[in-house]
């Protein structure tokens, strides 16, 4: 079987993607599939699959798997780009649009240049703050600052779900942080017992952040859309900044906001293609 994929990235959160609106290509085994085509030497590279799917309560569905083949539960840089494939497919031609994901039903508003999706606002619903509910072993309504040892050290972290699991900790240099190691140990840590993505966040000021992050399945990516939101909330949970922030990630840059009002959590950022393939399966 001839498979037929895009590849798309959002500040450099790259995807394989697979209409299978259009075009019938559901796989039998889609976790495998995920850990031959994501593998950046022997296959095409990436973060990950995301089928593009009929949805009975939305404009579409997002079906996403790690590139470990673990089945992702939302990606905000992901869904950028289902977005812009829909729209500048003709499939879901108009400006806001409901994508179904295991995390729910999200609204995405898109901006159309010259005919084309350029960016793309995202709401990504209300923080779940809950510890029971993220899930993350700590007690009390709220893991805000609070300590854990990790690796044989100790630091204080704020644990959030935006759909799927967060952990942030503020540190005064990104840059030096060694990722391949500390990353596992937050990941598989005890505290969490679905895993979890972890963000190392420093404070520029308050309006503005520089994170990195850890991704569960996928290890250090170039950007997570959850995973800013959830370092946003963190940032303004501990008084640290406004509720609008601009993050800055290795891939590029996102804006979050916070609405106070309605209490959900709105991500803006680019979507952009890289080109069309097809492999044997």
């Amino acid at each position: 079987m001839k498979l037929y994929f895009t590849k798309m990235q959002g500040i450099g959160n790259d995807y394989i993607y697979v209409d299978c609106i259009t075009k019938d290509q559901r796989v039998k085994d889609p976790s495998a599939l995920s850990v031959r085509l994501s593998d950046r030497h022997f296959g095409v590279g990436s973060d990950g699959i995301i089928f593009i799917e009929p949805s009975a309560s939305a404009d579409c569905k997002m079906d996403m798997y790690n590139a470990d083949g673990s089945r992702g539960m939302m990606c905000g840089n992901g869904i950028r780009c289902v977005g812009k494939y829909v729209y500048d497919h003709g499939i879901v031609k108009k400006d806001a649009l409901a994508v179904e994901t295991l995390s729910g039903i999200k609204t995405l508003r898109l901006v159309v240049k010259g005919g084309k999706v350029s960016t793309v606002e995202v709401n990504m619903g209300k923080p779940i703050l809950e510890p029971e509910k993220i899930p993350a072993k700590f007690p009390g309504s709220r893991a805000v600052n609070v300590p854990i040892s990790v690796g044989g050290r100790q630091f204080h972290v704020t644990c959030i779900s935006m759909g799927n699991p967060h952990c942030v900790l503020f540190t005064e240099n990104t840059d030096d942080i060694p990722l391949w190691q500390i990353g596992p140990k937050f990941e598989k840590h005890q505290a969490f017992p679905q895993n979890v993505n972890t963000e190392f966040v420093k404070v520029i000021n308050r309006s503005e952040i520089k994170m990195r992050v850890w991704e569960r399945g996928s290890g250090e990516t170039l950007a997570c859309g959850t995973g800013t939101c959830a370092a946003a909330v963190a940032c303004m949970l501990n008084g640290k900044t406004e509720r609008s922030v601009l993050a800055h990630l290795k891939g590029g840059d996102l804006n979050i906001r916070w609405d106070e009002t309605s209490g959900d959590v709105f991500m803006t950022g680019p979507a952009e293609y890289s080109f069309d393939g097809s492999v044997e399966i």
